[in-house]
Order: structure tokens, then sequence, then C-alpha cells
């Protein structure tokens, strides 16, 4: 169980906080991040990795984590930044823009992955912990929700592109539509730079 992996953090620490990212790999739109923070005795049983749980059941946990986290904030980090910054280094501002929104203060940070966000607070990062840990389970849950729901509205905003059925991702029907309409404000252009390349 997910929660077996956080009792040992709570023995520990008295706020422990799950943090993680949705939206590394996509062409188009921002990266977002969530971090959340449970009691030690809030177990979810069907948290997992946001990668193994339908879109449905990963809506319906949404709900559950909201209601049932001590705290818990979802953060961006713009296409702008990840040009900026690339995408390794804008992923990681918006997991600490994550966690610096949170309004009950941490003292261990588990974070997703092998980097460490600066953060004001200890960290522990956990390869593959969104199916280790529940608080990052429950964290990549909420930024997957998330960013699927901005994509939605990024849908409304340019239909030709249909982001509401591959959300950014390089799918065929992504690069059918960039193809017919060209690139937006909303890609990623550092991510394109080969696509674009073969146009010319």
């Amino acid at each position: 169980m997910l929660h077996d992996f956080d009792i040992e953090y709570y023995k520990k620490y008295s706020a422990v906080c799950g943090v993680d990212e949705a939206g590394r790999g996509p062409l188009a739109g921002d990266v977002y991040a969530a971090a959340v923070v449970f009691d030690e005795d809030t177990v979810i049983e069907e948290v997992n990795d946001s990668k193994k749980l339908s879109e449905k059941k990963r809506e319906q946990l949404y709900d559950v984590i909201c209601e049932k986290a001590k705290d818990f904030c979802i953060a961006t980090a713009s296409v702008e930044e990840i040009e900026e910054l690339n995408i390794l280094g804008a992923a990681m501002l918006a997991m600490k823009r994550a966690v610096d929104g949170l309004e009950v203060k941490p003292d261990i940070a588990l974070v997703d992955g092998n980097r460490k966000p600066l953060l004001d607070c200890e960290i522990q990062t956990v390869v593959k912990g969104d199916a280790k840990s529940q608080s990052i389970a429950a964290a990549s849950i909420l930024a997957k929700v998330a960013r699927d729901r901005y994509m939605a509205k990024l849908a409304e905003a340019y239909p030709q592109y249909q982001f509401e059925k591959h959300k950014g991702y390089g799918t065929k029907l992504h690069y059918e539509m960039l193809d017919k309409y060209g690139i937006s404000g909303v890609h990623r252009p550092s991510f394109l730079k080969k696509y674009l390349a073969g146009k010319k």
C-alpha cells in the first residue's frame, strides 16, 4: 500500500508533502506541478500513479484528494518560462511554486524523480515515487487532472489543434494539425526544432 511508504516519514516529520509534475513531454502548453500534505492517518485506497489510472478515475480521485488533504497547491510554469529555463528548469520552478503555495509548511518534501527543486525544507527525491508514495501519487493526480482541464480550455481557444484529444503531446493527429495550421502561441518552439527544420 502506498501509504506504508509515507509512514516512515511521518515517524520523523510532522508535515510531509508529496510533490510531482505533469506535462514535461508535450509540444504545447504550460507545465503543471502539485504539492499535497495529508494527515498521517489519511489513507485513500485507490490513489496510484496517475498514468496507471483512467481519466474518469483520476477525475474522481481529484475531488477526494482535495477534500481529504490537509493542504494542497497546484502551480504552473508558462511556455515562456519553459523556453527561457528549459523544461527541467520550468518543471522545478512549478514544483517550487506548488510547495511555496502551501499554507501548511512541510518539514520534508517527497519529490518524484531524481532532481531537487529549490525548496525551503528538507527534500527526499523518490525515483518512480508516484508508484511508491501516496502523497506523491496524489500530487501526480492533481497535477495531471489540472493540466488536462487547462488543455481542454486551450482547445476552446485554439479548436483547430484538437488539444482536448492529445493534450498537447506529439501524436500523429497533433503533427497533422501542425502541418495544416503551423505553430501557435501556446506551442513550445524548443520542442519543435526538428519539426520546423524539416519544414524548410
